[in-house]
């Protein structure tokens, strides 16, 4: 393996380490409800635990400062405590509405800050989204795909001999998209004659580099992992450092005032024709096509199942881009959290509100028809739990939601384990 090719697959498994799990800490903060499923009816209350931990043993004579509110908002309580025994229960109150009560607790040992939180579901299957669904959004996006299908894929493959391993082979994939742009993946496709499912892995938010996902290809499966940017997804990652930190800072408000020029619909339509390119393969079975990601992935997952009736299942790690508008209505909205904080004064506008409608993925879990199984955890900071649930709970397609309760942005290995046996099972037609 060449050096630069040995440089950017090691930078890419670091990568993905890293936002894997979070790393160990020296001091853990636990803080829990006392229901062990974290869920409540409304109006019932809820009391947190909080422990702070050294070597496995309780902490004792720590100062803990704790929040308690609902999430990503101001907390409605705050106390700064001692813990003679390095634990501490304290009342949490209740929610008489559906929602997520939250917990955060800080300590500060040897000039260091530790932090950790709790949550508390309040019946979280009766929330209710909050965005508007546009009477002509089926219109809109049939329109748009009509539009996408006149465009040539126009696809060109290049090798990468030095990432092909002896039973799978690995290409750059560059391929016409909607909007005079190009759309960039890795494609990795079984070496032995034959005809095989295919699985689409949708990226998580940001500009990075991508390494394909050769492992599933060595199982008997297709698959093509996407960028969304319209950039090569092979190039040194300084490249995306800087276009990150320029020209594509801030990406998902671009053009919110104009739902034709907003910059998810090229990046939803480039997911149905990375379909296009799948389905266009001679080594692609003709039926077995899945999609799946996180956050930014996971809403492109219940996107591109609902535009695409080629997919047949789709897997999805905590969605983002889901009821955006919660914050309008007083309570938490999912990432890129447009109308809150210094976002609120720019985007609520009528013309910024209406777009949203077009693209939140609440009103695409709607039309889903395909079976999917879902994954997150109540502590999720990024996309908050309320934001998810709103989309989950008007999906009528057949759903599992797997629950990590403790996980906040990210997922445990044996989380992954689980969806990619599920994956497999469904394009292996188990």
């Amino acid at each position: 393996m060449k050096k630069p090719a040995l440089f950017l697959v090691s930078w890419l498994l670091a990568a993905t380490t890293l936002l894997a799990q979070p790393t160990e800490r020296l001091i853990k903060v636990v803080v829990a409800p006392d229901h062990t499923d974290w869920t409540y009816r409304p109006g019932e209350a809820v009391k947190f635990t909080v422990t702070v931990l050294q070597n496995g043993n309780p902490l004792k004579g720590a100062n803990v400062t704790y929040e308690i509110g609902p999430e990503k908002a101001e907390p409605t309580k705050t106390a700064t405590v001692s813990l003679p025994t390095g634990t501490l229960t304290v009342d949490g109150g209740t929610l008489k509405t559906p929602g997520f009560l939250r917990c955060t607790a800080t300590v500060e040992v040897d000039g260091k800050t530790y932090r950790n939180l709790g949550t508390a579901g309040f019946a979280p299957q009766q929330l209710a989204p909050t965005v508007e669904n546009p009477a002509d959004f089926q219109a809109f996006w049939d329109s748009a795909k009509a539009e996408l299908s006149r465009v040539p894929p126009d696809l060109r493959l290049t090798l990468l001999p030095e990432r092909c391993t002896e039973t799978v082979n690995v290409y750059h994939l560059n391929a016409q998209n909607w909007g005079n742009s190009r759309l960039y993946g890795i494609l990795c496709v079984p070496k032995r004659e034959g005809r095989y499912p295919a699985l689409l892995k949708v990226p998580g938010a940001g500009i990075r580099p991508y390494a394909g996902d050769v492992a599933m290809a060595e199982k008997g499966v297709i698959t093509l992992e996407i960028g969304i940017h319209g950039v090569p997804v092979n190039l040194d990652p300084q490249v995306y450092a800087n276009l990150s930190a320029g020209a594509l800072s801030g990406y998902p408000q671009f053009n919110l005032d104009d739902r034709d020029r907003y910059y998810y619909k090229r990046v939803y339509l480039g997911c149905v024709r990375a379909n296009d390119v799948l389905a266009a393969l001679p080594q692609f079975d003709g039926q077995n096509l899945l999609v799946t990601g996180g956050s930014q992935g996971g809403a492109l997952s219940i996107v591109t199942a609902a535009l695409d009736p080629r997919v047949k299942a789709l897997g999805a790690y905590y969605p983002a881009l889901a009821d955006v508008t919660g914050y309008l209505k007083g309570r938490a909205g999912g990432w890129p959290h447009l109308f809150t904080g210094r976002n609120l004064t720019f985007n609520n506008k009528p013309d910024k509100i209406r777009t949203v409608g077009y693209y939140d993925v609440v009103n695409f879990a709607r039309r889903v028809r395909v079976p999917g199984r879902y994954t997150w955890g109540f502590n999720d900071e990024v996309c908050p739990p309320t934001s998810m649930y709103a989309a989950y709970n008007v999906i009528s397609a057949p759903k599992t939601l797997d629950l990590y309760l403790e996980t906040g942005h990210w997922t445990y290995p044996e989380q992954v384990e689980k969806m990619n046996a599920w994956l497999l099972g469904r394009l292996k037609g188990e």
